[in-house]
């Protein structure tokens, strides 16, 4: 049975480990081949065998040893009828897609079509639905919140306002879980709006107080009165996102002008979603490999691994997709008992 693997989206801490999970448990009669370059690698039939020897120590390493792309192949007809045609000139009996929203979405259309698909969910921004974790979260939560541990002293001696920009396009799960952990004395996701007078009313309040400030903001954060704010307009993705960036940067200049107090802003964008993975999301991934290898032996296809509790289960595809994970108003709650 030949059977392909592809990575696509942004890289993400664990992916390795998922790989070396679907080849170490493949087992007598499986030839594995990794795709080259996500959905990209499907189009140009760009692939690679993949043994034991190949993926050896891999599930330490963050990134992809298959490199990733945002390709969607369904934006163009031609482009469809290729991903069909090299699907089968390539002899695969089935594909293991690995990725977030996008990624599955694509896996889920294919599925649709009558082809042999699994998927297995990937975002730092945990973020895919009936899942209770993705790989990668943890990771970025630990960096986001080692990041904010260490302006708390810099914030401090200066007496200053400082804006840690974290990622989080619709999801704020990062930025409210590494502001928790790291002690932000405010935290602001894209789930709950603020409006500019209210963030300035908690700026004058603590800084009377405390004489410093740290606040966490996800990137897809809006102030009430904005739309979104945003790094380049002109620069739309093929799954049709605008590139985000810049709120942590709007929001020092407007605090800095409207309280007094300097404040700065750092922005830790891609730093989140490279290096090592944590001991939790190499073993999440390899769970998740493996299921994802168990699938295609039951020939249980157009289906999804998932994270229920401490059990991993399957799903349809379909469901993984279809809505967004977003932060709780219980849970945004929780953090409010520590704004200040």
């Amino acid at each position: 049975m030949r059977i392909g693997i592809l990575t696509g989206g942004g890289d993400c801490p664990g992916l390795n480990a998922v790989i070396r999970g679907i080849v170490r448990s493949s087992g007598e009669g499986y030839e594995i081949y990794g795709v080259l370059n996500g959905w990209k690698g499907m189009l140009s039939k760009d692939v690679m065998k993949l043994d034991n020897e190949d993926v050896e120590g891999i599930h330490i390493l963050g990134g992809t040893i298959l490199g990733t792309a945002r390709v969607n192949p369904f934006k163009r007809e031609e482009d469809r009828m290729l991903l069909e045609k090299n699907f089968k000139e390539l002899g695969f009996d089935a594909l293991i897609a690995i990725g977030g929203d996008d990624t599955l979405s694509v896996a889920a259309k294919l599925s649709s079509l009558g082809y042999p698909v699994v998927g297995v969910p990937k975002t730092i921004d945990n973020d895919v639905s009936n899942t209770d974790y993705t790989f990668g979260f943890h990771t970025a939560v630990n960096v986001g919140a080692d990041a904010i541990d260490r302006l708390h002293s810099t914030a401090k001696s200066h007496q200053r306002v400082m804006i840690v920009e974290l990622m989080g396009r619709e999801a704020g799960w990062i930025t409210i879980e590494a502001g928790l952990a790291a002690g932000a004395h405010l935290i602001l996701i894209p789930e709950f709006p603020m409006t500019i007078n209210e963030i300035v009313t908690y700026v004058n309040r603590r800084m009377k107080k405390n004489r410093y400030m740290i606040i966490a903001v996800a990137e897809g954060f809006k102030p009430t009165e904005l739309e979104e704010v945003v790094a380049d307009k002109s620069t739309i993705d093929a799954f049709g996102h605008i590139r985000l960036g810049g709120v942590a940067h709007y929001l020092a200049e407007i605090i800095e002008q409207k309280t007094g107090y300097e404040t700065r802003s750092v922005v830790l964008g891609h730093l989140l979603r490279g290096g090592t993975p944590t001991a939790f999301d190499r073993i999440l991934g390899t769970r998740y490999g493996v299921e994802a290898m168990n699938l295609v032996k039951k020939r249980d296809f157009g289906r999804m691994v998932a994270l229920k509790g401490n059990e991993i289960i399957s799903i349809p595809l379909e469901y993984g997709v279809a809505t967004k994970k977003l932060v709780p108003f219980e849970y945004y709650k929780l953090a409010q008992i520590f704004f200040d």
